[in-house]
């Protein structure tokens, strides 16, 4: 895919991308890279952190960091933005880091619903005060993009835990947009449809089926890339974006507008077995 911007978009731009190592934070990483920026991945395996580093930095000649890092924990999230800035301030913070999967609400821990608002909410929280109170000190212009879901609006079955943490990241993106925008700090995100990833959508379905309905509900009939995602998020953390503020932008070829609800169907579609091999805390699936 030919790039569509100019290749110095984001030149000394210094970029933090939570979750960077897989999926779609390591499409933007990538992306930003090639656009000239300086960017920081984090997250909490160390192997994939150090192979995403390497990969971008051969494939892109650009500078990449990386720091192991959970994001659940304010006290480690504050300290990882400190060794950070102790280099010289960020530009932009992506919050990305997610935690996802599809069971039936009634067999899920407290632990689950943890888990998911910790990584999702509190992790966006965590590393937005951290560098706000930062950049707000410092009177300092910034950018915050933040990656939500089409269904923080409508709410959706069977991810239920996912729905609330990011409806709540929804929330403190315009929010925030609106408390700090005076003090040239703009909040935006993206909310993505299905954009299959090795981290992520296609690895919800247990059934090749499943994936094929999905794109055929689609107006479009196909799956977004990892690729316009990037290119999305590259023109939302620009300069060349600088009066939209608070904004929401729905990137799913138009699904969202012809049916709420990303999995709610599934209750139809998957047998008790499937429902029961896909529970939280089993052999390869996220918990």
């Amino acid at each position: 895919m030919p790039c569509m911007f100019q290749p110095d978009l984001l030149l000394n731009k210094r970029i933090l991308i939570t979750g960077g190592g897989t999926g779609l934070g390591k499409a933007a990483a990538r992306r930003f890279l090639e656009l000239g920026a300086e960017v920081y991945i984090c997250g909490r395996r160390e192997e994939v952190l150090s192979a995403t580093k390497q990969e971008l930095a051969e494939r892109t000649g650009g500078r990449i960091h990386a720091r192991r890092c959970d994001v659940r924990d304010a006290a480690a999230v504050e300290e990882m933005i400190g060794v950070i800035w102790a280099d010289g301030p960020l530009d932009v913070l992506m919050n990305n880091a997610a935690g996802n999967f599809l069971a039936r609400t009634e067999d899920l821990s407290l632990g689950a619903f943890q888990s998911v608002i910790g990584i999702v909410l509190m992790g966006s929280l965590h590393a937005t005060l951290a560098c706000g109170r930062r950049w707000l000190a410092a009177k300092r212009p910034a950018v915050v993009l933040n990656v939500t879901t089409t269904y923080t609006n409508t709410g959706s079955a069977y991810v239920v835990p996912s729905a609330v943490a990011k409806a709540g990241v929804q929330a403190l993106t315009r929010s925030l947009a609106v408390e700090w925008g005076d003090r040239c700090i703009r909040m935006n995100a993206i909310a993505p449809g299905p954009i299959p990833t090795e981290g992520a959508f296609s690895r919800l379905l247990p059934r090749p089926e499943l994936e094929q309905a999905a794109k055929d509900r689609n107006p479009l009939g196909r799956f977004g890339t990892p690729e316009e995602f990037a290119n999305l998020a590259a023109f939302l953390v620009s300069d060349g974006s600088g009066y939209i503020n608070g904004e929401v932008v729905t990137m799913d070829g138009g699904e969202w507008l012809q049916g709420a609800g990303e999995f709610s169907v599934l209750g139809r579609q998957l047998t008790n077995d499937e429902w029961e091999r896909m529970k939280p805390g089993k052999p390869g699936k996220n918990s």
